[in-house]
């Protein structure tokens, strides 16, 4: 009923304007041919029956009562023809505007499953086309801004629950204020405050498309220096790193804070995931127009069915591990919108006792 409703409206609007354009434009040549019969024509006869000595008086009346009534009737049924004409034909390629009329009230009330039907391959159905792709990116969208506020509701929920339950046994005496308590209760606050930093990161990974500063950086030197601060914290760990630039000239046109954000995220991911003893080497490798840089571990326990989701905000492929050793399942994500910033790409692939994570970035021309 309510389609129907909104053909009926929009058939009253444009519809109806456009028919009336149809019918004025006929009229209009009608009118022409009306009046040109009554000079042009009329005044020709009148001359051949005055060169042939004819009566041009009676003749002259009968040829134009003839010649209009035949007009008004030619003229009546061109405007009843082009009526049905125009309405037939200017519906069926209105019908999918009303239709993403419709669609569009729905969409704004937050239905996103609607489609327009596609009828044509012309201008029209590709607008359609156009139009369900735009709904289903709503809808991918929005779904994803309702899963973004389950996840961040879920992420803060567990270190908030437990300072509660910390505060709530102090006050009733249940606990008592020892060291190890506020310890405790420093760690869960560290938590949040993590999590809130890595939120207003990814907001900031999200709009770094318009708000790049870039400069020429030296790839492999610009690296080894990043490397540096992290050497401790794989000594302390017993894990072997490894270097390996076979290309040293490398230069990329890049942002140098967002790029150390992207290199120390996954040298932190590496870190969290390469047990003591293991293994992690970066490489990179040339390709035309772009440079690959290579980040492998071994260890980092992960199941191939959940190694494309890794760089999906909030994913955990270990459904087990603990937030501690986890994170909140950002840092990744802030890597894909970084490197997606500078018009690069991300992937991860499996090997045989590890895991690699890549990016690429585009080269520097000479």
């Amino acid at each position: 009923m309510g389609e129907r409703e909104i053909d009926f409206q929009g058939t009253g609007r444009l519809l109806w304007k456009l028919v009336a354009i149809q019918i004025l434009l006929i009229a209009f040549v009608m009118a022409i041919v009306w009046l040109a019969i009554d000079t042009l024509a009329a005044d020709y006869l009148m001359k051949l029956m005055e060169k042939y000595h004819v009566s041009p008086t009676a003749t002259h009346e009968m040829f134009v009562d003839a010649v209009h009534r035949y007009l008004i009737w030619a003229t009546l049924a061109g405007l009843l023809l082009a009526f049905l004409l125009s309405f037939l034909l200017l519906k069926r390629v209105l019908r999918p505007l009303l239709q993403m009329t419709h669609i569009t009230q729905k969409i704004a009330q937050g239905d996103y499953s609607v489609k327009v039907p596609v009828l044509s391959q012309d201008e029209i159905g590709q607008l359609a086309l156009s139009f369900n792709r735009m709904a289903e990116s709503l809808q991918r969208i929005e779904q994803f801004r309702k899963k973004m506020v389950l996840d961040v509701a879920h992420e803060l929920r567990t270190p908030i629950t437990n300072i509660q339950g910390y505060l709530e046994a102090l006050t009733d005496g249940v606990l008592d204020p020892s060291r190890k308590t506020f310890e405790s209760l420093q760690e869960e606050t560290d938590r949040l405050v993590r999590l809130v930093e890595d939120l207003l990161r990814l907001s900031k990974a999200d709009a770094a498309r318009a708000n790049l500063h870039k400069s020429d950086i030296p790839l492999a030197n610009w690296i080894e220096q990043v490397l540096d601060s992290f050497k401790p914290q794989f000594q302390t760990q017993n894990i072997t790193l490894e270097i390996h630039f076979p290309d040293r000239s490398i230069s990329v046109e890049a942002d140098p804070d967002r790029l150390l954000q992207v290199v120390n995220n996954l040298l932190q991911n590496a870190l969290q995931y390469t047990p003591p003893g293991g293994r992690v080497k970066i490489s990179s490798a040339r390709f035309p127009g772009e440079v690959q840089v290579i980040f492998a571990n071994t260890g980092g326990e992960i199941e191939a069915k959940d190694l494309p989701y890794i760089f999906e905000r909030f994913y955990r492929g270990e459904k087990s591990r603990s937030r501690e050793h986890g994170g909140a399942g950002i840092g990744l994500a802030i890597v894909k919108e970084l490197i997606a910033a500078h018009n690069g790409r991300v992937g991860a692939e499996m090997f045989p006792g590890g895991i690699q994570i890549w990016f690429t970035l585009p080269i520097q021309s000479s």
